[in-house]
């Protein structure tokens, strides 16, 4: 690729980037309904009946299609922020290499000097003409001045050739963030595609069922999570649990008690809006401790902590592929962002799957 037209793609990025960038309580929930419902008759294309499902398979499924879901807004999450990170590298690659174009043009104008001043004594600078007098002094003012002139010289063609190559890196550097930044948009595309598919057709599943089986749904998933929560209250998982949270825990909880009642959007970091893991960064950043954006990478990178060491502000990453977060709050309890059609709500910290807990600022 001309080196040129790279350089050149770089700097013109630098404009186009400056458009493109913006104490709780323990609780239950009610018993178990019964799971008898169920969704109505639908006909396949051919007109045939599809079979029935009750209400708890439809529940399932529709908790199948929003687990994908957040699978899926973890890796545009995780896109979105390694763009950020490589459009950030590409402006000061972009500034390095205006610098490094405008150093070379001055060191070639300062040889050029040199050349001439050369040219104009005959090929030789003042220094070596005066070491032809006949004066001893005058003799040794000018080897004094030819090794000065010699040094200068050397210095003006190896700062320049050693700009030139830090120019040729800066220029390939700059390609390749590049090309990892449109792999990446591409990514976060593929993400977004798939994310608005499931949650496409987990709101198709809802929007077939009557007002009354919507309400008894509500019902069933708070059911499914009061057993899971009772079953890990019941193993004696907080027995040992009676930390108080750290200055910092303190002030995550605090903000993220703060965004109770907030919707679910997937992608999003506030203030109107999150998704699991944009509340539990946020809350982390309010705290003073920014850690990374997503659940996957919140689980990879920081601090893994034993669930019988827990305090508040710690996060308890859920589901095998760590795609769920919510901020532990104290009395067995979370903060979490559910999924699409929830709010920011306070949840049983068993209520899921755990697969661990992560402490910010340890």
């Amino acid at each position: 690729m001309n080196r040129r037209h790279i350089a050149a793609a770089a700097i013109t990025l630098v404009c186009a980037l400056t458009v493109l960038t913006a104490p709780v309580q323990a609780f239950a929930a009610p018993a178990p309904p019964s799971p008898s419902a169920t969704q109505p008759d639908t006909r396949s294309a051919s007109g045939s009946k599809t079979p029935k499902k009750n209400l708890e398979e439809v529940r399932e499924e529709i908790d199948a299609l929003y687990r994908k879901a957040g699978a899926a807004t973890d890796a545009y999450n995780l896109a979105e922020e390694q763009a950020k990170k490589q459009s950030g590298e590409i402006v000061k690659l972009a500034r390095a290499i205006v610098e490094g174009r405008s150093k070379i043009a001055e060191l070639k104008n300062q040889a050029g000097a040199q050349a001439r001043e050369q040219y104009r004594t005959g090929g030789l600078p003042p220094g070596a003409q005066l070491m032809l007098s006949d004066d001893p002094q005058l003799f040794l003012d000018g080897v004094n001045r030819v090794r000065e002139g010699q040094q200068a010289a050397q210095g003006v063609l190896g700062e320049l050739t050693r700009t030139q190559q830090d120019l040729e890196t800066y220029t390939q550097d700059a390609s390749t963030n590049w090309e990892k930044l449109e792999a990446g948009r591409l990514k976060q595309a593929e993400a977004k595609k798939k994310i608005n598919a499931q949650i496409a057709a987990a709101k198709k599943l809802e929007d077939q069922l009557e007002k009354k089986e919507r309400a008894r749904l509500l019902k069933l998933e708070q059911a499914a999570e009061y057993k899971l929560q009772t079953a890990w209250l019941s193993s004696g998982a907080l027995k040992d649990i009676n930390r108080e949270a750290s200055a910092s825990g303190k002030k995550a909880v605090a903000f993220a008690t703060e965004q109770i009642g907030k919707p679910y959007v997937w992608g999003a970091e506030g203030p109107r809006s999150y998704d699991c893991s944009g509340l539990t960064s946020q809350a982390w950043a309010a705290a003073g401790r920014p850690i990374p954006r997503t659940s996957q990478e919140q689980w990879r990178l920081l601090p893994h902590i034993a669930i019988e060491d827990m305090r508040p502000g710690d996060l308890i990453i859920y589901h095998g592929d760590a795609s769920h977060v919510g901020m532990y709050v104290g009395d067995g309890a979370i903060i979490h962002a559910p999924r699409p059609g929830r709010n920011v709500t306070l949840a049983g910290a068993g209520s899921m799957q755990i697969l661990g807990v992560v402490r910010p600022d340890k």
